[in-house]
């Protein structure tokens, strides 16, 4: 026992390296790691350009919501104009008529209203649907709306002048539930459906929404219960754009932080 070597001489022939050489030295098998995870680096680097673009892409669309918006206000609340003739019809989009105020004198025809299911701030109940002989054309007009279950009163007769707001039709139904034109049940105001039930001749591809005139002359004048309420048209757009554009940039944001997670240098966090 007295002739053992010292302690350091059991090490010698073989290199000593520095412990820190030790925990920092690239192995063969983290080499191989680093390969799979240089892919999904660059793979979540890819999902957060997409995601980035998908927010820049939401922020345009707010612009053109706003603008939108914008352009329907000044219409709505803008003197009344004629209403587009036959050759324009063509050339009628949302975004250049919709709400657009129009004024329009005619006669209303004498057929029977059709009703088109309505859910308004005074219930539920109907639209009530009338085409209105302007000479060369006619127009589907709704008068307002009336409660369910209560008769609807006739037009008044002779020429009038309609004022309200330019809406283009509603083809299909509404959610969930299609027209039915043989059983004349609307659930959307569908204007060549409807013109076609009613037999109407050349009908514009628009009705308007009558505003509350008619009914507040027709109430001044001793009308009873039936008179169609008008000016209930709800101008409202959804602007969820903002909130869209931020949830898609935060998921740029995660996906960058991931890549780094999974791609950062050797020593700046667990192996």
């Amino acid at each position: 026992m007295g002739n053992a070597p010292p302690e350091h001489e059991h090490d010698a022939g073989y290199p000593r390296y520095p412990v820190e050489a030790l925990t920092q030295a690239e192995t063969p098998s983290r080499r191989g790691r680093r390969v799979p995870s240089a892919l999904l680096a660059a793979g979540l680097l890819l999902a957060a350009a997409a995601l980035a673009a998908l927010g820049f892409w939401q922020l345009e669309r707010r612009a053109w919501k706003q603008d939108l918006i914008a352009a329907v206000d000044s219409r709505a609340h803008a003197p009344p104009v004629a209403p587009p003739p036959p050759a324009a019809w063509g050339e009628l989009t949302a975004g250049s008529h919709g709400y657009l105020r129009v004024q329009v004198n005619g006669r209303y025809l004498p057929v029977k209203p059709e009703l088109v299911k309505a859910v308004t701030e005074l219930g539920g109940g109907y639209w009530v649907m009338q085409p209105l002989d302007t000479g060369p054309y006619r127009i589907l007009v709704n008068r307002g709306f009336v409660p369910a279950g209560q008769k609807v009163a006739p037009p008044p007769s002779g020429n009038v002048s309609v004022t309200g707001l330019l809406r283009l039709t509603e083809p299909g139904g509404g959610f969930l539930r299609e027209n039915d034109p043989a059983a004349r049940k609307w659930y959307s105001r569908d204007v060549t459906a409807i013109s076609a039930a009613m037999g109407s001749g050349l009908t514009a591809p628009y009705f308007i929404d009558a505003d509350a005139s008619a009914f507040e002359e027709a109430r001044a004048s001793g009308a009873g219960p039936g008179t169609p309420v008008g000016g209930l048209t709800v101008i409202r757009f959804s602007d969820h754009h903002m909130i869209y554009a931020l949830t898609w940039f935060a998921l740029a944001i995660l996906a960058i932080g991931g890549a780094w997670i999974v791609w950062r240098p050797a020593g700046t966090g667990p192996p």
